[in-house]
């Protein structure tokens, strides 16, 4: 597959089938995704990779957790000014008409269970690199996102869907406990990953995008 074709084809999956990812599957992915770029090489990524009853787990204690206040380990936005706002009532309007109001109320349930995909890639930071003595070095996060998008793209390639989800790190204290994450590690992001079921209606939902020349200027150029 092109890298034009992956791109067009990528799409946030949040209806996966049961069927387990094979493990060097994954292996094939983050390794090709590690030569993503990072600021002089930093390379600030590391990867916990989750499955199984060890993925179950987590699930569960989310689940359990209810309506708890988030304690992420990166900082959310504490608001969304326009066009931002605009963008996600947008989003959230064309959505509800690909899914029934029972999966729109369940949608926290449903990605808290990483929408039944079979794994889940998790994205640490070391913690020292981000919150600094001096303040917040955001840099991390810039060339995370670049080896995020690589890995969603190498596993279209492959076959496999993917949905990037912030929500999955909402709880890091029940990952890192499953998992044996030390406390110098950031959770930043969870990356579901596995065959996405396309027969789902809500698989079908494509979310817009702004048109070039409302997000891009050239200048001295013809």
């Amino acid at each position: 597959m092109d890298i034009v074709t992956a791109i067009k084809e990528r799409q946030s999956i949040r209806a996966f089938k049961p069927d387990p990812v094979p493990l060097d599957i994954l292996k094939k992915i983050i390794s090709q995704a590690l030569w993503a770029p990072s600021w002089a090489n930093t390379q600030p990524w590391e990867f916990a990779v989750a499955g199984g009853k060890k993925l179950k787990e987590i699930q569960d204690g989310f689940l359990n957790r209810g309506d708890v206040e988030a304690k992420s380990e990166v900082a959310r936005p504490y608001e969304f000014p326009e066009p931002y706002i605009s963008r996600m009532r947008g989003l959230m309007a064309k959505e509800k008409t690909f899914m029934s109001e029972a999966e729109f109320k369940g949608r926290r349930t449903d990605n808290f269970g990483h929408y039944g995909a079979p794994a889940c890639i998790y994205l640490l930071i070391g913690r020292s690199f981000v919150y600094q003595a001096k303040g917040v070095n955001v840099w991390p996060l810039y060339d995370c996102g670049s080896v995020v998008q690589t890995i969603m793209l190498l596993a279209t390639s492959y076959g496999l869907g993917t949905v990037a989800q912030a929500q999955a790190v909402t709880y890091p204290d029940i990952i890192r406990k499953v998992l044996n994450i030390p406390e110098d590690k950031l959770l930043a992001l969870g990356i579901a990953i596995g065959y996405h079921d396309m027969e789902a209606k809500r698989n079908k939902f494509r979310s817009d995008r702004e048109p070039l020349d409302k997000v891009a200027t050239f200048y001295g150029l013809k």
